[in-house]
């Protein structure tokens, strides 16, 4: 179960992701969390997304050769 520590107002998102040097309104991070691409919860009218994911949006996503998915495919090119 998530912590209350773990939930950030869409304000302090916005302050993680400029830190990193990446820049978006907070309006744009309450449109994610509206459409689900951002987990969140509204409390008293306000909006709050979970830390670990906007942490996450600042990881490049892993990028792994086909070759090494289903090195059987390439067996036969490599002979």
């Amino acid at each position: 179960m998530a912590a209350a520590s773990d939930w950030i107002t869409l304000a302090e998102a916005q302050a993680i992701l400029g830190a990193a040097n990446v820049r978006f309104n907070a309006s744009t991070i309450g449109g994610w969390a509206r459409s689900g691409r951002l987990q969140s919860i509204k409390l008293g009218g306000r909006r709050f997304v979970r830390r670990g994911e906007v942490r996450a949006l600042l990881v490049p996503p892993r990028r792994v050769a086909a070759r090494d998915l289903q090195p059987a495919l390439f067996e036969e090119l490599a002979d």
